[in-house]
């Protein structure tokens, strides 16, 4: 479908909240709580708040490859944050994050409690923490970072921009959807040529930037993102495919896809983890 009618945007432009599409009655042009309540607080040293989305998922999956490690002190309370009913807009939520968005991580291990907002900065910080996942120094530890910020930069274009027009626009129209499948099967493609050349995405090592960019991508060519696998010809991505099935075949990965899930089969679904 290609929309015909012409758009001149207004002089100063005002927020119309009938505009419709899956998520406009979350979404505000403002930023702070709507509502006042206390976020719950659980027994283990960490206290996750957040859903399934590819961007939660990344935190889920670095905490159960740290408990798999042995790393007793990622123990953590994983709360559902259901963000279709504005969970992310009370008072307690802003505190741990003031831009509203899951994940949020509460470190309660240090005094006082450290807060850790951005899906990016919690897998930095938790590597750190724990000394996995992201060598030390070096050329090794930079190329980590590249496609960790890779990811962070890439992904709107994914979610924000291709998913958002093809599958949650209350209209369907050809320019949006064709713009942003463009740029996603270029970054396909990027992610494609890097993974012919080495098993993960900064070399031989499983980091962080592969549990970053897994979530995202690598869903995208299970066909589990959108269902848009068809519409983006994802088998042509042989090289993505290959290292997604070896990610998703490692059992943490396979726990943490599955917390703060509410959604799809029974079987994978675990609401909350404590």
């Amino acid at each position: 479908m290609t929309d015909k009618t012409p758009y001149t945007p207004p002089t100063v432009w005002t927020w119309d909240q009938a505009s419709g599409g899956k998520f406009a009655n979350i979404n505000r042009p403002i930023a702070g709580p709507t509502s006042d309540k206390a976020l719950p607080v659980g027994k283990h040293p960490l206290q996750l708040y957040s859903l399934a989305t590819p961007n939660g998922v990344k935190v889920t999956i670095m905490l159960e490859e740290l408990l798999a490690l042995g790393h007793t002190g990622a123990e953590y309370d994983g709360w559902l944050i259901k963000i279709n009913e504005g969970d992310q807009f009370t008072s307690g939520f802003v505190e741990v994050n003031p831009n509203s968005k899951i994940p949020a991580l509460l470190d309660r291990s240090t005094e006082p409690p450290t807060r850790v907002f951005e899906s990016g900065s919690i897998l930095v910080y938790l590597a750190e923490k724990f000394g996995a996942f992201l060598p030390q120094q070096g050329a090794k530890r930079t190329e980590v970072m590249n496609w960790l910020f890779w990811q962070m930069g890439s992904a709107p274009y994914l979610g924000g921009g291709f998913g958002h027009f093809y599958a949650y626009a209350p209209e369907k129209f050809e320019y949006p959807i064709n713009r942003f499948a463009m740029e996603t099967k270029r970054q396909l493609d990027v992610l494609n040529r890097n993974l012919a050349e080495r098993p993960y995405m900064a070399g031989d090592d499983y980091t962080i930037a592969d549990i970053a960019i897994y979530p995202w991508y690598g869903a995208l060519v299970e066909g589990k993102l959108y269902s848009a696998g068809e519409f983006l010809s994802v088998h042509e991505y042989t090289h993505v495919q290959r290292w997604a099935a070896a990610i998703a075949a490692r059992p943490a990965v396979q726990r943490g896809r599955s917390i703060n899930r509410v959604w799809g089969d029974e079987a994978e679904q675990v609401p909350e983890r404590h």
